[in-house]
């Protein structure tokens, strides 16, 4: 019976397997077969094979590794920033607050805003000339250009922080609330001290939730674009180029698609062994559990 009902499965998955292959399958074969290929939409009737060429160029081009560069500057600082402040945010509603729910709804309020709009609203909240951040600051005798060549990159981590650290809290919450009350209490018994209870029992017992939250804002770090299409449009020179926005220039600005399939793959590759790796901590993380 069991076999049965394991064959049965598969065949209720099989439809949406296919589905997923029609619409996954397709375009990832066509940019590999792109990739390969001297693809250009100002001279399709002149498209040829040139095998790994695209990416051996890649090697020698600077422009691609200060978008790289640009980008996993970008993942590390922004998931780093939300992982800490939505554990502290996390850890501070995991007791009784007063309007406990009302700042919870308030604290996911940056989540449902459009990136674009959110990109559109810094870009003039923090205008050197205009914005009214800058302007405060002047009045307490603080001179910042947001936007500088030194800052430009920093400034989208933060408004990065600003949108997503709720989606890091609402994560290690909901971890926090699964943990058991009993350790806790026991620990406080015995006269640990808060510090000693958050470093020695619930950093651990809450880690493989923080290795899955990690994945999910490491995937989608990566695809950071409308901050910087809105704001910034990878300037001043290339500090804000992100791997994204480098790929979406050569592709539809200079029309080399083929050059910009052999970008992307390089990426998804990157990607891809990172989440092999954080997977398998996450693995070993469970099984130590």
């Amino acid at each position: 019976m069991g076999h049965r009902d394991r064959r049965l499965g598969r065949r209720m998955v099989l439809p949406l397997i296919l589905l997923l292959l029609a619409v996954q399958g397709y375009p990832m074969a066509f940019a590999v077969y792109i990739s390969a290929h001297d693809y250009r939409l100002t001279a399709l009737s002149e498209v040829r094979w040139v095998g790994l060429e695209q990416y051996r160029g890649l090697l020698d081009n600077p422009s691609y590794w200060t978008a790289m560069k640009n980008t996993l500057v970008f993942v590390f600082g922004a998931v780093s920033l939300e992982l800490l402040l939505g554990f502290l945010v996390a850890y501070l509603l995991w007791r009784p607050v007063p309007a406990q729910n009302l700042f919870r709804a308030i604290l996911l309020t940056p989540m449902f805003v459009t990136p674009i709009a959110v990109g559109l609203m810094f870009r003039f909240l923090l205008n050197n000339q205009l914005g009214i951040i800058p302007v405060w600051l002047r009045s307490l005798g603080l001179e910042i250009d947001w936007f500088g060549p030194d800052l430009a990159l920093f400034s989208l981590i933060l408004i990065d922080v600003w949108q997503w650290t709720p989606l890091m809290v609402l994560l290690l919450l909901a971890g926090l609330e699964a943990l058991p009350v009993e350790p806790f209490e026991a620990a406080r018994v015995d006269g640990a001290s808060e510090l000693q209870i958050i470093r020695h029992l619930t950093i651990p017992l809450i880690r493989p939730v923080m290795l899955a939250a990690i994945l999910i804002r490491m995937l989608d770090a990566f695809r950071v674009f409308e901050y910087v299409y809105a704001i910034t449009r990878g300037g001043p020179g290339e500090r804000t180029e992100t791997i994204l926005f480098h790929i979406y220039r050569v592709g539809f600005l200079y029309f080399r698609l083929g050059e910009a399939a052999a970008m992307a793959i390089t990426l998804a590759l990157v990607i891809f062994v990172l989440v092999v790796l954080l997977f398998r901590s996450l693995r070993r993380q469970e099984a130590l559990t």
